[in-house]
């Protein structure tokens, strides 16, 4: 909240939590003097007007002249969209409307006529950011925010270029051949069971941790099911999917390097998907060979519960990917923003209270030549 929009008992509040944070560690000691004084300015200028504004009404209670003293109008300053979202004001009434399913309140204080589901405040959409981040495969997958079914070309044939010598028969036309991927939405849910504590949260606290909840494990199904999507593709292109190539091998020291020759130029940066597990397959054939070549080809690791370990997997199934991850696409036609569904009558007789997240997503392999996967 900007100086001017507070209140004289906000300021002096502030005031007070300046005190302590100059004691914290790290404390940015420019930037805390540099408010301080800022509010002193305030706190004066209004201190000055309100005695100004005393003197004209003893004048007036007093009988003397009949001047009419105006004050220049406050220039009120109108709220974007995300300022509302970032708002205390705004996160207590959306606690309130995912607790009661009552938008009225939290709709009111919207500057703009928003349709459908009401905007989640701002630190629910950094839940969702903050997920992603933290996850190495959908930090680095594409994300679009395309309406409806979302059709991808591809080019599934293509004649090369041509040379052509001036004055010479034209060459002749490339005959071009484009593959389309279609993907289709669906919801990807997640639901939680809360008790009354949890209720009793301040709205901030209740809303952080529903939306951490809920959008990790949301989050962590769509890391399994862009490798589904990987793993189960075909091992060559059609009209309708992109393929993906793979080898059959056991973890060594030329394995992630004989996979990462079937990428693309267009992969252009590769990582190694696997189970931590199998790490100490490679780990073991690294040492067998005097620890002579790297077995990861100098490539990025990013370890997933979604494949099984080399020692586990059964002959024939995938245990690990070499690839780059822009390959595989989500695309979310209604944002990326969780909605949440409440139940309080379902487990009331537990004390327990049902809350279902949803995200409406669609996934699929997009990007040629950018996946390999590895078979037992």
């Amino acid at each position: 909240m900007e100086i001017k929009e507070m209140t004289i008992e906000q300021l002096e509040g502030r005031k007070a939590a300046i005190a302590v944070e100059l004691d914290g560690e790290g404390a940015d000691l420019n930037a805390l003097e540099a408010e301080v004084r800022e509010i002193k300015t305030e706190l004066e200028a209004r201190k000055a007007e309100e005695a100004k504004k005393a003197e004209i009404r003893k004048s007036v209670a007093e009988g003397s002249g009949e001047t009419v003293q105006t004050f220049p109008k406050e220039e009120k300053h109108t709220m974007t969209l995300n300022e509302i979202r970032a708002s205390q004001a705004y996160i207590d009434a959306f606690a309130n409307y995912i607790k009661t399913e009552d938008d009225r309140e939290v709709r009111a204080l919207l500057t703009e006529n928003v349709s459908g589901a009401v905007p989640v405040p701002v630190i629910a959409e950094e839940a969702i950011k903050t997920a992603w981040e933290r996850d190495g495969i959908m930090s680095r997958v594409r994300k679009t925010y395309i309406k409806g079914n979302l059709k991808v070309a591809f080019e599934l044939s293509a004649t090369g270029a041509d040379v052509h010598t001036e004055g010479q028969a034209a060459p002749t036309e490339e005959n071009l051949t484009l593959g389309i991927v279609t993907m289709v939405p669906a919801n990807i849910k997640k639901w939680i069971r809360i008790s009354d504590e949890v209720m009793a949260m301040t709205s901030e606290a209740f809303i952080r941790y529903i939306y951490d909840e809920i959008t990790y494990q949301i989050v962590k199904k769509e890391a399994a099911l862009a490798i589904a999507d990987i793993t189960t593709a075909g091992t060559t292109n059609s009209s309708t999917a992109v393929g993906v190539a793979e080898v059959t091998a056991a973890p060594g020291v030329n394995t992630i390097a004989n996979a990462a020759a079937y990428l693309s130029d267009e992969a252009e940066n590769p990582v190694v998907i696997m189970n931590r597990l199998t790490e100490v397959n490679f780990r073991a054939a690294y040492a067998s060979g005097n620890f002579a070549v790297d077995p990861f080809d100098g490539l990025q690791r990013i370890y997933t519960s979604a494949l099984p370990a080399y020692s586990t997997a059964s002959t024939g199934s995938t245990y690990c990917i070499v690839g780059d991850l822009n390959g595989e696409q989500f695309n979310y036609p209604e944002g990326a923003e969780v909605i949440l569904k409440w139940d309080d009558m379902t487990e009331a007789e537990k004390d327990l209270i049902k809350v279902v997240g949803r995200v409406y997503a669609a996934h699929a392999v997009t990007g040629l030549g950018h996946f390999t996967r590895i078979n037992k």
